[in-house]
């Protein structure tokens, strides 16, 4: 349960972190833009329709990552083992992703940046790796019964008083 609702909270801070980069580009993300370009003095006013990228395509892609991200975590509520674990590799290559912009680019990682996302990342990792959340993950179920089954079921214990 924990962990489904951190994963639905990583949702909505990638939603917020996604309409601050659209709206307004942070430092790091300009820093890397300028290495990208080969100019390291880009203008303050930088967008992201500036990288070649327009603000629709930005959002309309990580709004795509963020249902997703809802999805999973929906699926983890349920017990969907195969979300739990794909959430884990997700979470993994973002924490090093993180990891490789703060190492190699000199990215700061603050509150204004991926410091929420990056801590939600590892909570979601530490929660959904426990014991507890893959017991809950592979705990056996009962057999769905369609609903056409259902209602011959209960059309027969009518018949049957």
């Amino acid at each position: 349960m924990t962990g489904s609702v951190l994963v639905l909270m990583r949702a909505a801070a990638g939603a917020l972190w996604a309409a601050g980069v659209a709206f307004s580009l942070p430092p790091w993300l300009r820093e890397f833009a300028g290495a990208a370009s080969g100019n390291a003095d880009e203008p303050i006013d930088l967008t992201v329709s500036d990288l070649g990228v327009g603000t629709a395509v930005f959002l309309g892609v990580l709004g795509v990552v963020c249902a997703v991200q809802v999805l999973f975590g929906i699926l983890i509520l349920f017990g969907s083992n195969l979300a739990r674990v794909s959430v884990m590799v997700l979470s993994v290559g973002s924490i090093s992703g993180s990891f490789i912009g703060w190492w190699a680019y000199d990215q700061e990682i603050t509150v204004g940046t991926t410091l929420i996302t990056l801590s939600l990342d590892i909570l979601v990792l530490l929660a959904l790796s426990s014991r507890d959340a893959a017991a809950y993950a592979r705990r056996p179920r009962r057999p769905r019964q369609r609903r056409r089954d259902r209602r011959r079921g209960a059309a027969d214990a009518a018949e049957a008083v």
